[in-house]
């Protein structure tokens, strides 16, 4: 039996020095980073290679295999996925037995699955934000035509997202992808889903780490609420007088503040000319964080791209640049504002947040700083006493998480988003 290390020829050298004829569980500490993994099946295990992390999951040779095409065809659709790096298989031990392959992925930086994020007991309305990430995921994975087959807290890496968080797909293993789902492998799909939080969620207050308020058959219940709510308002026709038209513009204002782009609207109006329904056909989402890309080159996620663009709205107003090329105004503003707080920060601090979830908790201290003392506090000034009393404070979650401050060549692109259920009720 020879071995086989599917990848590319950069991850495949790397590769090429792990202990390939041990089995998984077995494997000398040295290669290992010791992470928060959720609950699997199999087992699962993270080491580091060339400065980043990868996870490393032992599976039956059509699992890795299937699994491995899904997650680079989700990798080709932007689905907020972990990325495939390869599959070793061929695997043999010195005695001559037969390991199982290895699917690799490349470890996702700042993101921990839902155990670890409820080992310091969550809050109502932080379990809320973590169920809203996971139907926004759910919804984003229905529109593209993949059924899930085992959607659950376990199967999902969360991060934070300016107060929220941004759900990503880490378990592909059951999935198919389909041009289209049926309402059926919809629903069967959300069916899975309740059952499984409910289990998980049960599970966590057992073990002690669920706030008392948190009821788990009410909260899988509300997974199943909140993404018909969403589905809704992706796909459903909407009908209004023909005086109304300016509801058509607001349609596509709302699937925006979602995160959604639109491509196309499917209006028709009834005989008498009277009725006007409209459809959206929803292409892509993650409008902001591709709108801030373009316009600064920062790399965020969805609310985090909607809170710094809000800001940079403000300082065009504040600069009286409200005509000016939304390209130019953009410019000046990361040379004025984004790069001078990130020049704030020590080196040893670095590694606590990303980038724009520090920019945007900064602008979250400056308005507590103001309102506190009474009067506009600086950008500068806030970010020095945001570094003083607050970053510092923080664990450093990229050194807890095993990730690297290096630059990717190619950062995770896809760009999840937070829902404001409040507005589609």
């Amino acid at each position: 039996m020879e071995l086989r290390i599917l990848a590319t020829p950069r991850e495949q050298q790397a590769l090429l020095d792990l202990p390939w004829d041990m089995p998984l569980e077995e494997w000398p500490e040295w290669y290992l980073v010791a992470l928060p993994r959720g609950i699997s099946r199999h087992v699962v295990r993270f080491t580091r290679l060339g400065g980043r992390i990868y996870a490393l999951k032992e599976v039956v040779q059509s699992y890795a295999d299937r699994e491995y095409r899904l997650l680079r065809d989700l990798e080709r659709l932007n689905v907020p996925a972990v990325k495939a790096v390869g599959v070793v298989s061929g695997r043999q031990a010195p005695d001559g037995e037969s390991l199982d392959p290895i699917l690799v992925t490349r470890h996702l930086q700042f993101s921990l699955p839902y155990r670890a994020l409820f080992a310091r007991m969550m809050r109502r309305d932080t379990v809320d934000r973590l169920i809203d990430a996971l139907v926004v995921l759910i919804a984003r994975l229905h529109l593209l035509g993949f059924y899930w087959g085992d959607c659950s807290l376990s199967n999902t890496l969360f991060r934070r997202d300016a107060g929220a968080f941004a759900a990503y797909l880490v378990d592909a293993e059951t999935g198919e992808l389909h041009d289209r789902l049926s309402d059926g492998q919809r629903l069967h799909d959300l069916e899975v889903a309740r059952v499984n939080i409910a289990g998980e969620m049960m599970d966590l207050a057992a073990a002690g780490y669920l706030d008392e308020t948190v009821d788990p058959i009410a909260t899988s219940d509300q997974v199943v609420e909140r993404y018909r709510t969403l589905w809704a308002e992706l796909t459903e026709w909407e009908a209004f007088d023909v005086n109304d038209r300016w509801r058509i513009a607001r349609r596509v204002e709302r699937l925006n503040e979602l995160g959604f782009d639109v491509a196309e609207l499917d209006i028709v109006t009834d005989i008498g000319g009277r009725t006007v329904r409209v459809q959206p056909k929803v292409v892509d989402a993650g409008h902001h964080s591709r709108r801030l890309l373009r316009l600064t080159g920062i790399d965020a996620q969805e609310n985090q791209a909607r809170r710094l663009l809000n800001d940079l709205d403000a300082y065009a107003a504040e600069t009286d640049q409200q005509g000016e090329d939304e390209e130019i105004v953009a410019n000046a503003w990361v040379l004025d504002c984004f790069e001078p707080v990130l020049r704030t920060i020590p080196p040893e601090f670095r590694g606590k947040l990303e980038s724009p979830e520090i920019y945007h908790e900064v602008l979250e201290h400056r308005w507590y700083l103001s309102e506190r003392s009474g009067y506009d506090v600086g950008l500068p000034e806030a970010a020095q006493d945001y570094v003083d009393t607050v970053l510092r404070h923080k664990p450093d979650e990229l050194a807890i998480l095993g990730g690297t401050t290096e630059n990717p060549e190619d950062p995770e692109a896809t760009q999840p988003f937070r829902v404001p259920w409040d507005e589609l009720r």
